[in-house]
């Protein structure tokens, strides 16, 4: 019932809709209430023997029963159409919601997800609330009112009749109950499964240069059949349970229909029950009935709807860890000063990944962060946009707070580029300008220049209408690393965050992203993750990060001077590099 008024919520912005399928629901039921009951007095004047008043009186009873059908055809289409229509409406703002909701969430809420069960649930669970809205509540409320009065028309015709007919119902409803408890849980496993399929299939398309590269196209088949097969026996599991519930009702149904006819005939022996009121009995018992039996679909579809409704509103109840304050304010004029304060951070408990890390980085200058791999010098740049939150300490950009301040005010000063280049699946010049809808074509290509990457792209076939594919698969990696090195110019933000933007270039490549980097330097706060000392030499400071620590810092010169591990290191690439050359 929880999950019911909570979706009841969402969909109350279409109640104008939804009013109106109910009503023509309402007078739908009506319709074909009223049909049998004229069928029934036709029924009696025939045998009562015809005359010229009783055929006058038919013909106004069949002009009447062709309007009947007439509107029966006009409100059975306001009730499917208005309901789809709201149901669908519906269907569409939930996904845009979820979406939304899964694009605000903090990073550490994907760590343990696959995108293709999140796609599963944004595209396929929210497709089932059309099926809850068009299908079921509109057929529920129709059962139920045609329930009514049919149970109403039969006591008026003869009410021991009536009482006889009821006898089935109980065991009915106590049967739907039963099956309700039992198959929601293996169509929610069967829902699950669907989302782990999906999850496989996107990171096999995904890596299927790798699949093919190394032979194993055949093993990855078989995983893929293995969770396509989880899926359709969890489906089948639902479905056997439905497979002996409808029949079980259909059969329990049939016992009404007998009880009642030998009833009918016994009440026709003994107390002179008319030919008209048994054809009018036996009319109506099909009207009365279809409801119940209609109740196995009905109850199979909930639970189907019920276990993906649950799904998605696991996304749109998720605490969104990372928002807004109640007071933030917007970070505006922004000089680029960044400074940690005693920072710690842990993904998991206990295992800390920063400790107690503090510095001090003035604006214009350049920040170079060195170190192995995995030691928290990526997760240091994501704390500063705020993409995960310290565990103690502060962080704060001009003096300021970034727990205080507006999230949409912090990321847009600072522009990024990953080690993990990602290009959407468009042109060039859309994923250089994406940084700013709103740049000319003129500032695009200065953005390109100034990352190395505009000679490179005039060459290609339409310059910068040419398609990248998906995640820029038609470039090689050094060109992909400048695309984004552009766009994070054209940004023209006051803090560019570096996380190892030279790694996929050549040589020389190198000197001209260096020599891009010094074209800002003085202009914006430049923070830099490099493993290629090469391109960090000329920072104004390098914080040399081990085991989560700062252990070393300040300028190249001082720290190839203090002879620690930042002179080691730079030790170790100048003799791979003489070895290079010799």
């Amino acid at each position: 019932m929880k999950l019911l008024l909570k979706l009841s919520r969402e969909a109350i912005r279409y109640r104008g809709l939804y009013v109106l399928a109910i009503l023509s629901t309402l007078c739908l039921t009506l319709v074909n209430l009223a049909a049998p009951r004229v069928l029934s007095s036709m029924t009696g004047i025939v045998s009562r023997g015809v005359t010229v008043a009783g055929l006058e009186e038919i013909r106004h009873l069949t002009v009447l029963l062709c309007a009947l059908y007439a509107l029966r055809i006009l409100f059975r289409f306001l009730s499917n159409y208005l309901a789809h229509k709201a149901a669908w409406y519906l269907v569409g703002d939930l996904r845009t919601r979820t979406y939304d909701k899964l694009e605000r969430m903090h990073l550490g809420y994907f760590h343990d997800k696959q995108t293709g069960d999140l796609m599963s649930r944004v595209v396929n669970d929210t497709r089932d609330f059309e099926l809850l809205y068009a299908h079921m509540i509109p057929e529920t409320i129709t059962n139920l009112v045609t329930f009514a009065g049919v149970l109403a028309v039969l006591l008026t015709i003869n009410w021991k009749l009536a009482i006889i007919t009821c006898a089935p119902i109980p065991l009915i409803l106590i049967s739907g109950v039963i099956f309700a408890k039992k198959v929601r849980p293996f169509f929610r496993v069967s829902q699950s499964k669907m989302g782990e399929l999906n999850g496989k299939l996107q990171d096999n398309l995904s890596g299927v240069h790798e699949i093919q590269s190394f032979g194993r196209e055949e093993y990855e088949t078989g995983r893929v059949n293995e969770k396509n097969f989880d899926h359709v026996h969890a489906m089948l599991h639902a479905l056997k349970i439905s497979a002996v519930f409808h029949p079980g009702v259909e059969f329990i149904s049939s016992l009404g229909t007998i009880l009642v006819v030998g009833a009918g005939g016994m009440l026709a022996y003994r107390d002179g029950l008319s030919v008209e009121d048994i054809v009018s009995f036996l009319l109506y018992l099909s009207l009365f009935y279809a409801p119940v039996t209609g109740l196995a679909t009905l109850l199979e579809n909930m639970q189907q709807s019920l276990a993906g409704a649950e799904r998605v509103m696991d996304i749109l109840d998720a605490p969104q860890e990372i928002r807004d304050a109640p007071d933030a304010k917007p970070l505006e004029n922004v000089r680029g000063e960044i400074a940690f304060d005693h920072v710690s951070f842990a993904y998991e408990e206990g295992i800390p990944v920063l400790e107690d890390v503090s510095f001090h980085c003035e604006p214009g200058k350049m920040l170079a962060l060195v170190g192995p791999t995995g030691v928290g010098k990526t997760t240091l740049t994501q704390l500063i946009s705020r993409f995960y939150e310290p565990d103690s300490g502060r962080i704060l950009i001009d003096g300021q707070d970034i727990a205080g301040v507006t999230l949409d005010s912090l990321r847009s000063c600072i522009a990024p580029v990953l080690q993990d280049t990602f290009l959407f699946n468009g042109t060039i010049a859309e994923n250089i300008g994406y940084a700013r809808p709103d740049a000319t074509p003129e500032e695009i290509m200065d953005a390109a220049r100034a990352a190395n990457i505009h000679d490179d792209i005039m060459q290609m076939p339409d310059g910068y209408d040419t398609a990248v594919g998906e995640r820029g698969l038609r470039l090689s990696g050094g060109q992909k690393q400048r695309v984004a090195i552009a766009r994070a110019i054209l940004r023209q933000s006051p803090i560019i965050i570096l996380d190892e933007a030279t790694a996929s270039v050549d040589v020389e490549t190198e000197r001209q992203i260096q020599k891009a980097v010094s074209s800002i330097s003085g202009k914006r706060t430049i923070i830099a993750i490099a493993h290629r000392l090469s391109t960090i030499r000329g920072a104004d400071q390098i914080l040399v990060i081990e085991h989560g620590k700062v252990t070393e810092r300040g300028t190249h010169n001082e720290l190839v001077a203090l002879g620690g591990s930042y002179a080691r290191m730079n030790e170790i690439q100048n003799s791979a590099v003489n070895e290079a050359i010799v």
